[in-house]
């Protein structure tokens, strides 16, 4: 018997800062739940299960009821459950929906634990769910006693906070009294980036089905739950999302000329291209960070040379993926060693001893007042409200990454200064 269980959805998003030849709607998470409704029919699952934030926003009731409604329809013609709790991003519109859909049972309306069964027989399993009562939740939603188990094995399924912050207003929860709740195994929705799951500790936050934004990177999808002989025998995730974001590392150290760092950058897009081609299903299209590394005289003209039309284009892979450059980097180091350069005393030697401080570990005056000054620069920018329309994990920076990558920009540019005037 098998059961398919599915993280934060969001139904209504469409991926944002994606290249003109790519279509949003066809790599959001309507596309991805299209790929969940396929690979459970296929699979012959018992039930496909949905862990909340199945809807964006109420905003979305009218799309969301289209698209949820007609995956469902598939699934109760293949004889498969839909069983789901709401988050706090759907309170309102994922119980209207399931009122409208009969197929589709809501576990927990109200904020009332309720529970359900999973096929019979040795192999049964019972579900426990609670959803939102409304947006915020500051409390625990756990009872106060464990679980009155069913017989067979008893999952949870829950949207939550866990081992959060007192201030938490999404159900916060403690990992220790989500282990100590009675139940074999804990679904969890709310975080994106999802936990390892496996057949012995069956219990973490299955992840957002697909990647939202560039922050969601790596393997994303549902998870397969098979149960044999009234125990369950394997977790695996099935990477099923149409739109991966990857961060991708360029070694080029060594290059001749800045015209070589194409040539690295599609090396490493086709070693990608052919890792991805062994998931279980090969993502549409896959935006990359890229990161220049290694030590080079040519980093900020490589960097130059990946034009903004170059940018703005996918790269077909060799299962018809597109890959575009979602976001360019550097941090690289000069071809000349630090330790010589930084005993010179013009602006390049200056820029080098302090690039070396960052290397010392924290507690170093002369680092830490470096750092603390870009912390106290960045959180100034932060403030302003030119920012304020952006991605709340967009505006997340490492103060010490930040420095070191704007130090060996301005070296490369002095460098190449020094060259000229040589």
């Amino acid at each position: 018997m098998k059961i398919l269980a599915v993280g934060d959805m969001h139904l209504g998003r469409i991926p944002g800062s994606l290249p003109t030849d790519l279509g949003g709607s066809e790599l959001g998470p309507a596309a991805a739940w299209d790929r969940v409704v396929k690979t459970a029919v296929s699979e012959a699952v018992a039930a496909v299960v949905l862990a909340g934030d199945v809807v964006d926003s109420d905003d979305d009731f009218f799309e969301a009821y289209r698209v949820l409604e007609s995956g469902v329809r598939e699934l109760a013609d293949a004889d498969i459950d839909i069983v789901g709790v709401a988050g706090n991003h759907d309170v309102k519109v994922l119980p209207r929906l399931a009122a409208q859909i009969p197929e589709f049972r809501l576990l927990g309306a109200g904020g009332q634990w309720e529970s359900c069964r999973i096929a019979e027989g040795a192999d049964a399993v019972t579900l426990w769910g609670w959803s939102f009562p409304q947006t915020r939740v500051s409390h625990s939603p756990l009872p106060k006693q464990p679980f009155e188990r069913r017989p067979g094995l008893n999952l949870g399924l829950l949207h939550c906070d866990r081992d959060a912050g007192s201030d938490s207003t999404y159900a916060p929860v403690r990992g220790a009294a989500l282990a100590a709740a009675g139940l074999d195994g804990w679904l969890l929705g709310h975080i994106h980036k999802p936990d390892v799951l496996t057949a012995d500790a069956p219990s973490g936050y299955l992840g957002s089905l697909t990647g939202l934004d560039r922050s969601e990177s790596d393997d994303h999808g549902p998870w397969l739950l098979t149960f044999a002989d009234g125990r369950l025998d394997t977790v695996e995730q099935l990477s099923l999302a149409p739109l991966r974001w990857q961060a991708l590392e360029v070694d080029l150290s060594d290059i001749e000329d800045a015209v070589r760092a194409k040539d690295r950058l599609l090396a490493a897009v086709r070693e990608l291209d052919r890792r991805l081609a062994s998931v279980t299903q090969p993502p549409s299209a896959v935006g990359l960070s890229v990161r220049f590394t290694g030590r080079t005289g040519f980093s900020h003209a490589a960097m130059a040379e990946l034009s903004l039309e170059d940018r703005d284009h996918t790269y077909a892979g060799a299962a018809g993926t597109r890959y575009f450059i979602a976001r360019l980097d550097t941090d690289t180091r000069p071809v000349i060693d630090l330790n010589v350069l930084a005993k010179r005393q013009d602006p390049a030697g200056l820029l080098a001893a302090r690039l070396l401080w960052l290397d010392r570990p924290p507690g170093d005056p002369e680092r830490d007042a470096l750092v603390d000054a870009a912390r106290r620069q960045l959180d100034d920018q932060a403030g302003k409200p030119v920012w304020q329309g952006l991605n709340g994990t967009e505006g997340d920076v490492d103060p010490v990454a930040w420095l070191r990558r704007a130090a060996i920009r301005a070296l490369d540019q002095l460098l190449a200064q020094n060259a000229e005037d040589a």
